[in-house]
C-alpha cells in the first residue's frame, strides 16, 4: 500500500508588503437629473405653444374692424368669451386630468385649437368670430391653463414647487415673446388670415411632443416626485369629473380665502389679459405707434416677465405670501397710473421703463396664489386654484369688453388705465386681509 504524503505546510511571508488599495472596480453611475425636470420642460415647451394662441387677439382688433366694419365692442366681445371660458374650462379641466390623464387632455386641447383657429380663416360674419375664436379656442386654451402647470406641480415635485411654478408661469412669457413679433409682422405684411393659420399649424406641432413625452404621474416610470423619498403609488381615476370640479368650488366657496383669492385674482386677469394684453397694442396705434412697435413693446413685457415670475416662485419658498402679492398689486396699479402719460409715436426711454416695471410684475402673482390654494385646499388645490383661475378670466374678460366699448364711445382708453390701476389698489388691501400661510416650509 502506498502512503499518500502530506502537503507541506504553505508559509507565508509576515513582512511582505500588503496592498492598502483595492483592485480598482466599475467607475461609478453618472447620476441622471431627476424625471420630474423633463416633465416640467414638456410642460414648459407646451405652455410656449399656448402662448402663440393668447398672442393674437390683441392684433386682430384693427384688422377686423377695418375688413368687416365691427366694431370694437364686437370684436371685445369675442375675445371676452374666449379669456372667459379659458378661465371657466381651467377646474372641469383639471378634473378631467385626474379621470383620463394629463396627457389626452392636453392633446385634446390642441386639437381643438387647432381647428378653431383654422376655421377662423373662412368667417364672415362676427358671431363666427365668436364661436370659433371665442368659444372653440378658448375652451382648448382653458385645459392647458395654469390648472395644467398646478396638477404637473403638484404630481411631481414635493421641493421647489414654488420655483417650478414660477418657471411654468413664465413660460407664457416666453411664447410672448417669440409669437407676437412674429404674429404681429404676418398680420401687418400678410394681413391677419395667415397668422391664424400660423396659430393652427403651432398648436398639431405640439401634439406629438405632448404624446411621446409627457406622462401623468411619477409611478408610471417607477420613480418618487421630486423630493420626497417615498414611492407614491398612481390613484386610480376619479370618476365625475364634473361632479369633482364642482364639490371643489362649494366646498370652498364657504370659505373666506376662496373669496379673496378669486377677488384678487379677478383683478390680475382684469390688469394684465383683459388690458394690456388686448388693448395695449391698439391703444398705441392710436397715438400713432405702428403696429410691429408696439407688439415688440408688448413681447419684451414676456421678456421681463420670465425672470420676474421665477423670482417670485423663488420668494414665494421663502417669504410671507399675502405681502408678496400686496406689493405686486401695489407696484402694478401704480405704473398703470402713469401709463397715460407714457404713450406717444415712438419708443422713447420712459416708455421702456414702463415696459421693464410692469413686465416683471405681470403674472408674479402667480406663484405665491398657486401656494396660498395649495395651503388651504391640500389634494383639491389644483381645482380650486382652476376655479381662482376662472375668476381671473372673467376678470379679463369684462376689461377687454369694457375697454372696447370705453374706446367705441370716448374714443380714448385713458379712463380704463386709470381705473385698472385703482383696482390694483383695492388687490392689495384683499391680499393682506388673507390669512393662513405666511412663508413656505418646503424649499
Amino acid at each position: 500500500m502506498t502512503r499518500i504524503s502530506p502537503e507541506p505546510p504553505v508559509h507565508t511571508d509576515a513582512a511582505a508588503p500588503v496592498s492598502a488599495t483595492p483592485p480598482p472596480g466599475p467607475a461609478p453611475a453618472r447620476r441622471r437629473p431627476h424625471r420630474a425636470w423633463s416633465v416640467a420642460a414638456v410642460t414648459f415647451l407646451t405652455l410656449i405653444g399656448a402662448a402663440g394662441f393668447a398672442s393674437l387677439p390683441g392684433l386682430l382688433i384693427d384688422p377686423l374692424h377695418e375688413e368687416f366694419h365691427w366694431s370694437r365692442g364686437t370684436i371685445g366681445l369675442a375675445i371676452s368669451v374666449n379669456l372667459a371660458l379659458y378661465g371657466l374650462t381651467a377646474p372641469f379641466a383639471a378634473a378631467l386630468m385626474d379621470r383620463f390623464g394629463i396627457r389626452r387632455v392636453v392633446t385634446a386641447a390642441l386639437t381643438v385649437i387647432a381647428a378653431g383657429a383654422g376655421l377662423t380663416v373662412f368667417m364672415t360674419t362676427s358671431w363666427q368670430l365668436i364661436l370659433l375664436w371665442g368659444v372653440l379656442v378658448g375652451l382648448g386654451s382653458g385645459s392647458m391653463a395654469l390648472a395644467f402647470a398646478a396638477t404637473v406641480t403638484n404630481r411631481w415635485f414635493i421641493a421647489r414647487r414654488g420655483l417650478v411654478t414660477g418657471i411654468l408661469t413664465a413660460a407664457g412669457a416666453s411664447g410672448q415673446l417669440v409669437f407676437l413679433p412674429l404674429l404681429s409682422m404676418i398680420v401687418e405684411r400678410h394681413s391677419w388670415r395667415p397668422a391664424a393659420v400660423t396659430v393652427a399649424l403651432a398648436a398639431l406641432a405640439v401634439v406629438p411632443l405632448v404624446w411621446l413625452l409627457l406622462r401623468d404621474h411619477p409611478a408610471d416610470v417607477g420613480t418618487t416626485p421630486y423630493g420626497s423619498e417615498e414611492f407614491v403609488p398612481k390613484p386610480p381615476p376619479q370618476r365625475g369629473a364634473a361632479r369633482r370640479a364642482l364639490s371643489a368650488l362649494f366646498s370652498a366657496a364657504r370659505t373666506t380665502p376662496f373669496w379673496l383669492l378669486s377677488g384678487t385674482f379677478a383683478i390680475c386677469g382684469a390688469t394684465t389679459n383683459g388690458l394690456v394684453k388686448t388693448h395695449f397694442v391698439p391703444a398705441a396705434h392710436d397715438h400713432g405707434m405702428p403696429m410691429t412697435a408696439a407688439a415688440s413693446l408688448l413681447a419684451v413685457i414676456g421678456v421681463f416677465d420670465i425672470a420676474g415670475t421665477i423670482g417670485s416662485g423663488w420668494l414665494t419658498d421663502r417669504f410671507d405670501t399675502r405681502r408678496l402679492l400686496a406689493v405686486y398689486y401695489a407696484l402694478r396699479g401704480l405704473s398703470l397710473l402713469f401709463l397715460p402719460f407714457l404713450l406717444s409715436a415712438t419708443v422713447h426711454p420712459p416708455m421702456v421703463f414702463f415696459i421693464v416695471f410692469y413686465g416683471l410684475d405681470w403674472v408674479a402673482t402667480v406663484p405665491p396664489t398657486l401656494a396660498l390654494c395649495r395651503a388651504h385646499y391640500g389634494d383639491d388645490s389644483a381645482i380650486v386654484f382652476g376655479w381662482v383661475l376662472a375668476a381671473h378670466q372673467v376678470g379679463a374678460a369684462l376689461i377687454a369688453f369694457l375697454g372696447g366699448l370705453a374706446r367705441d364711445a370716448l374714443g380714448t382708453y385713458d379712463p380704463v388705465w386709470y381705473a385698472s390701476g385703482a383696482l390694483c389698489a383695492v388687490a392689495a388691501l384683499m391680499a393682506l386681509v388673507l390669512r393662513g400661510r405666511t412663508a413656505a416650509v418646503t424649499v
